[in-house]
């Protein structure tokens, strides 16, 4: 079980069922930028029961605990390539 401190990014779509989370405020929409404009800190989110916490605001940290997974992970769904994953995870506002 890993526990870690963050911030939500905006979405990556609506019906994703993670979020990313990042150790400063992003306010970058990732579908207008590049993939160079992302932080390179971020984490995937995997909240436990599979949706994505309501409290969407990227400006107040959040805290998360879960399963720490590494390696390269294709989200099938969206296509989105994740390196570092928390899976199983429970979301609390910090």
């Amino acid at each position: 079980m890993v526990q870690i401190r963050g911030f939500l990014a905006p979405p990556l779509k609506p019906e994703a069922r993670f979020f990313v989370l990042a150790a400063q405020p992003v306010s970058i929409c990732p579908f207008c930028q590049s993939d160079a404009d992302w932080p390179h800190d971020i984490v995937v989110v995997y909240p436990r029961g599979g949706s994505a916490p309501v409290f969407r605001s990227g400006a107040e940290p959040v805290d998360v605990g879960g399963v720490l997974e590494l390696g390269s992970k294709l989200d099938g769904e969206t296509g989105f390539v994740s390196q570092v994953r928390i899976v199983d995870a429970v979301v609390r506002r910090s």
